[in-house]
């Protein structure tokens, strides 16, 4: 998946990322705004991991999202 979808949706694939880093509070994912660089950054944080580790747990995490429907939007 295009991470754009994913940032864009930042709030359907929040509760994702906290299933997958649990480490992770609600205010930090938030506070990625969904922006990936965001996200890895405070994944390797949090767990100490190499940055080659996280990038492969990001990536990894990203192809299992799939494109959530959104709501339409109410006139």
């Amino acid at each position: 998946m295009n991470w754009t979808h994913i940032e864009n949706g930042w709030n359907e694939y929040k509760a994702s990322a906290k299933q997958q880093w649990s480490k992770l509070s609600d205010p930090q994912l938030t506070d990625t705004l969904g922006r990936r660089e965001f996200l890895v950054n405070k994944v390797q944080e949090v767990y100490a991991l190499s940055e080659e580790e996280t990038e492969r747990q990001v990536a990894a995490w990203q192809s299992k999202q799939k494109i959530k429907k959104q709501a339409p939007a109410k006139s």
